[in-house]
C-alpha cells in the first residue's frame, strides 16, 4: 500500500483546513494509503521534500483542524510551469523517496493548473503518480461548480461587517460616503454578495467596465435622496481599457496576476475631489474574509472537509488521476438547497475565470437582482458548532509549519 501527499496552495479561506481534516479522516477510516503527508508550504516545499506525517492525527485535533483559519501546512505562489522539466523531475523523485502514488492538491485556479500540467507530465512520460485537486477560492471564480469552498464563509463575513458598519456609520448626521472592498481580481462574487444584507447603495464590479462620470452622478444622487452613500467595490474593478481603478497594479504575485488593492480608497477620494462629499469612510476586508475562522458558514465547512473525503474515495480507484472534485446545487425533497459532490477533469477547472453573471447586475450601480440573492442566501446561512478554548476564543491547532 502506497503513501499519498496531500498539500495547500494560494491564499487560504476559512475553511481550507477542513478539506485537508477531510482526506486525513478519510484514510482513518478507509486507509487507503500507508500514511498521508502533508507537503509544508505547497509544491515548493514538496520539491523541497518538507513533509510532515498526518496519519494519526487525533481525532479531536481534526475537530479543531477544521475550525482554524489560514493554512495549517502553510502555503506558496509557486508557479510549475510547463517546460520546466527540473522541477516534474524533482516531484516524482521526491514522490518515489516517500513511497507516494497519490498527490492531492488543495487551492484556487492556479493550483488546479498545477494539478492538470503534473498529471499531463506524468501521462506523457508513462509515470503512473497520480494528482488530483481539491478547490478553494473566495473569489469563488472557478468553473464549473456551483460554488467553491471558502467563498460562502468569506460572504457570511463581508455581509456581517456590511450590516455593521452600515449602522455605525448612520448613527452621524455628517455628510461623508462609505466604501467597503472585497477581495475579487477577476470576478465580483464576493463584492456582489454584500448585497445579501441589504446595506449596499452602490456596487462596482469587475463584470462592468467602470465609468468615472456616471459613477459620481449615482453617488451625488443618493448623497441628495438620502444624505448617504454607502458603496460596496470589488478589488478588481477597472475602466474600459482594463486599467485598475486601483493604484497598486504595479507588481505581480508570481502568477502575472495583478497585485491589488486600494481601490475603495480611490473611490473616497475620486467622490472628495469632485466635491460630491466632504469626506469619506474606507473599510478594507481584505484577508479578514479569508481568516475569520469564528465566522465560518455551517454549508461551507460541511462541504469543504466532504470535498476533501470525496477526493480520497475517488483517490481509490487506481485510474483517478487528472480530476478535480467539486460542489453542484441540487435541491431537497422539500426544495431547499441540497449540495451534490461530483468530480471533472482538472483541464476544465484551470485557467478559467467563472465571473459574476450580468444578467444579475443592476444597471447603474444598483446592486444585483433578486435571482442573486437567492442564490447567496443558503451559502451564509447557519454556523458551524465552533470548539472554544479557556480564554473565550474559537481553539486553533499549532500550525504543521511551525512545528
Amino acid at each position: 500500500m502506497g503513501n499519498c501527499i496531500v498539500a495547500q496552495s494560494g491564499g487560504p479561506t476559512a475553511v481550507i483546513n477542513a478539506s485537508l481534516a477531510g482526506v486525513i479522516r478519510a484514510n482513518q477510516l478507509n486507509p487507503t494509503f500507508g500514511r498521508v503527508l502533508g507537503g509544508i508550504h505547497g509544491i515548493e516545499g514538496v520539491l523541497a521534500g518538507k513533509l510532515y506525517d498526518l496519519t494519526d492525527v487525533p481525532g479531536s485535533e481534526i475537530e479543531i483542524l477544521k475550525q482554524t483559519p489560514s493554512s495549517a501546512l502553510g502555503t506558496c505562489r509557486y508557479k510549475l510551469r510547463r517546460g520546466q522539466e527540473e522541477d516534474f523531475v524533482k516531484l516524482v523523485r521526491v514522490m518515489d523517496e516517500n513511497d507516494a502514488d497519490v498527490m492531492f492538491y488543495i487551492g484556487g485556479n492556479d493550483s488546479m493548473d498545477t494539478v492538470d500540467a503534473l498529471s499531463e507530465w506524468a501521462c506523457a512520460h508513462g509515470s503512473d503518480k497520480r494528482f488530483v485537486g481539491i478547490p478553494k477560492t473566495v473569489d469563488n471564480d472557478l468553473v464549473p461548480p456551483d460554488h467553491c469552498p471558502g467563498f460562502p464563509s468569506a460572504a457570511k463575513l463581508a455581509n456581517m461587517v456590511t450590516h455593521a458598519t452600515r449602522l455605525d456609520y448612520d448613527a452621524y448626521t455628517r455628510p461623508e460616503v462609505f466604501v467597503l472592498e472585497t477581495m475579487g481580481r477577476d470576478a465580483g462574487w464576493l463584492a456582489a454578495s454584500c448585497c445579501l444584507s441589504g446595506d449596499v447603495d452602490l456596487l462596482v464590479l469587475p463584470e462592468v467596465d467602470f465609468d468615472r462620470d456616471w459613477f459620481l452622478q449615482q453617488v451625488q444622487r443618493k448623497m441628495d435622496e438620502k444624505g448617504s452613500c454607502y458603496i460596496v467595490v470589488s478589488e478588481g474593478a477597472h475602466y474600459e481599457d482594463g486599467t485598475y481603478v486601483s493604484a497598486g497594479d504595479s507588481a505581480n504575485d508570481g502568477f502575472a496576476h495583478a497585485v491589488l488593492g486600494g481601490a475603495a480608497l480611490t473611490l473616497k477620494q475620486m467622490i472628495v475631489d469632485a466635491g460630491v462629499a466632504p469626506r469619506g469612510i474606507v473599510q478594507d476586508l481584505s484577508r479578514a474574509a479569508r481568516s475569520s475562522n469564528f465566522a465560518q458558514a455551517r454549508i461551507d465547512v460541511a462541504e469543504a472537509y466532504e470535498l476533501g473525503v470525496s477526493a480520497h474515495m475517488h483517490a481509490a480507484d487506481p485510474d483517478f488521476t487528472a480530476q478535480v472534485v467539486g460542489v453542484k446545487r441540487g435541491s431537497a425533497a422539500d426544495g431547499s438547497y441540497n449540495a451534490e459532490y461530483f468530480a471533472g477533469p482538472a483541464s476544465e477547472f484551470a485557467n478559467f475565470v467563472k465571473n459574476f453573471p450580468a444578467e444579475w447586475i443592476r444597471k447603474d450601480y444598483q446592486g444585483v437582482t433578486d435571482e442573486a440573492l437567492a442564490y447567496f442566501a443558503p451559502l451564509v446561512a447557519g454556523e458551524p458548532d465552533i470548539i472554544y478554548g479557556t480564554d473565550g476564543l474559537p481553539k486553533t491547532i499549532v500550525p504543521y509549519n511551525l512545528r
